[in-house]
């Protein structure tokens, strides 16, 4: 690859923004301010550079491969309108928040072995890393095979430990936020008899392509194999521990529940619900993952803490795409707006702390001997930042305007 060098720009650094220009050679940063050396020049005036973004965890892929409730895409369709989205946006690197689950239909194993399978395919036609993120729900003993194979694959994925079994089955008594370790003898259940309550699987049914009925039952199915799973998570932790994944728990309610996760290696909490246990986790030296809809819209739709207020605490790593890829970048734009941190520590909740979480060293940071893998920005003042050229590895993979590259 021809050596080039991109000028005029306002660059975010790890720990300052400057106007420096970028040198890169063969996919690589080697230097910054270094002499033209007969590199070709890409004007940046006026522009902002920075790490692109890397997405620890996203499902809006869901919404192309079912646009409608029941109706399914090509997968194929699906996987390359998903990626030109992401790199559109200024992510270079995706874990695809992928649900291994007991459910028929969308979530469905046989679903996401197909989805898997499409996207080692299509790898080299892809502007962006498309990685998994393995979001398994732990009642699905099926998914193990998948799982081994998936690990055992040329980009290593990461592994999030889901319980939304027993979220569903949680009475409703009892907020969400609030519900007892999973595995508490006395974790209060939902009569599966009376019908008065059972409205709120109505539309996991409608997901799964099931009535009510049927779900219900199914998910009694599922229900009776509660004693099972704590020796099953602990298999899977170690065949992920083994292939060197990192590691998630999704929703965490108790400190018993982090503390039960970060025992079997997962060093990530996702999405926690409440402070104390975001709490834990920081003093533990966990990384702690929330939403950058969150952060962007200003509070939580599921009233779980605010990440606005968690990123100003020192209580949120990293924010992820979760339903909506453009959110990252809306989200740096308002905690940026409302000097919730330095731009260069808000930035790092997208680029260099996901890279650090996920053993991705080569990546998210503008210095030298990392890969090129970077966002130009048309970011007015109190304004939204628009990518105008995505690289990754140096090499386009998205431009809205001609830099002659």
């Amino acid at each position: 690859m021809e050596p080039f060098i991109i000028e005029g720009a306002t660059v975010i650094l790890p720990d300052q923004v400057a106007q420096v220009s970028v040198r890169v050679e063969n996919g690589t940063i080697t230097g910054l301010d270094t002499a033209r050396d007969g590199a070709r020049v890409i004007d940046a005036s006026g522009l902002t550079l920075a790490p692109a973004l890397i997405d620890i965890h996203g499902d809006a892929f869901e919404r192309q491969v079912m646009p409608r409730p029941g109706v399914f895409t090509p997968v194929d369709v699906a996987i390359l309108e998903t990626d030109r989205q992401l790199a559109g946006n200024g992510i270079a690197t995706a874990y695809h928040a992928l649900t291994l689950s007991w459910e028929p239909g969308l979530r469905s194993v046989e679903r996401a072995t197909e989805i898997a399978d499409r996207l080692e395919a299509l790898a080299p036609r892809l502007a962006a890393e498309n990685r998994l993120q393995l979001r398994w729900e732990t009642f699905c003993f099926e998914a193990r095979p998948l799982i081994e194979k998936t690990l055992a694959g040329p980009l290593t994925p990461a592994l999030a430990f889901n319980d939304h079994t027993s979220m569903a089955m949680l009475h409703p008594g009892t907020p969400l936020q609030e519900r007892p370790f999973e595995f508490d003898p006395a974790f209060p259940v939902v009569d599966l008899q009376d019908a008065a309550t059972l409205d709120k699987f109505d539309g996991r049914a409608k997901r799964s392509g099931l009535d009510r009925a049927d779900y219900i039952r199914l998910m009694g199915d599922m229900w009776d194999r509660r004693p099972q799973v704590p020796d099953v998570i602990a298999e899977v932790a170690e065949a992920s521990r083994a292939a060197g994944a990192p590691m998630l728990s999704h929703d965490d309610s108790q400190v018993a529940t982090r503390d039960f996760y970060r025992g079997h290696g997962a060093r990530i909490s996702e999405f926690p619900m409440n402070i104390p246990v975001a709490e834990a986790a920081r003093d533990a030296g966990d990384k702690i993952v929330f939403g950058a809809p969150n952060a962007m819209r200003g509070g939580s739709h599921l009233g779980s803490p605010g990440a606005g207020d968690m990123v100003e605490r020192g209580l949120c790593d990293i924010l992820a795409s979760d339903y909506f890829y453009p959110a990252m970048l809306g989200a740096v734009a308002r905690l940026h707006a409302e000097a919730r941190a330095p731009l260069p520590a808000i930035w790092a909740l997208v680029s260099d702390n996901p890279a650090a979480a996920l053993g991705l060293s080569d990546r998210g940071r503008i210095a030298p001997d990392n890969r090129a893998d970077l966002v130009l920005l048309d970011w007015p003042e109190g304004g939204a930042p628009a990518p105008l050229l995505t690289l990754r590895h140096g090499r386009v993979a998205h431009a809205a305007r001609e830099f002659g590259m």
